[in-house]
């Protein structure tokens, strides 16, 4: 099971789920929840064990965020594109899509993977340095990930009945 997959299983992510999170404010303070989950992070360093309340609570956030929000009202926002791109991508074993839409999202995520360690790595040894600049490249790459994740959402809307139907239910 890819990693895509098993992160879409543990958030229990099912269609309609999926259609609410494609509301760009869900995307959007989703997104905007990552500089906090680092602070509370690093809180470890001041605050101890008690970091794990606020770390706790964004992890909720982070789980509940795509069922908070009803579904947009149309495909037309970026980060609408960016999360059915998303599903797109996580189908893509279902439904083809083009080889460099495979290549680059993958190498892509395994850089921000490879990051997120470095940033662990920061946050055990108290290297501010080293959990910043591994935070910072990892949400980089996660960004540009999201960018593939729109121009595939604009390649393969139309190239399956599936598709076809989300674009329907939102518009």
């Amino acid at each position: 099971m890819s990693a895509g997959k098993f992160a879409e299983r543990i958030m229990a992510m099912d269609d309609e789920v999926w259609l609410r999170h494609a509301n760009p404010i869900s995307g959007w303070t989703r997104f905007a929840t990552m500089p906090l989950l680092f602070l509370a992070i690093l809180s470890h360093v001041w605050i101890g064990w008690l970091a794990l309340a606020p770390i706790a609570l964004l992890t909720v956030w982070l789980w509940f965020n795509p069922r908070l929000f009803p579904r947009p009202q149309n495909t037309d926002a970026w980060m609408t594109k960016v999360v059915l791109g998303e599903r797109v991508w996580l189908n893509r074993n279902s439904v083809a899509i083009p080889i460099g839409f495979v290549r680059l999202p993958f190498l892509l995520n395994s850089l921000a993977g490879l990051m997120l360690l470095i940033s662990i790595y920061g946050f055990v040894v108290r290297d501010f340095w080293a959990a910043f600049l591994g935070w910072h490249f990892a949400m980089m790459s996660k960004l540009w990930f999201v960018d593939r994740m729109v121009w595939l959402w604009e390649i393969m809307k139309d190239k399956s009945p599936e598709y076809q139907s989300w674009e329907r239910t939102l518009n």
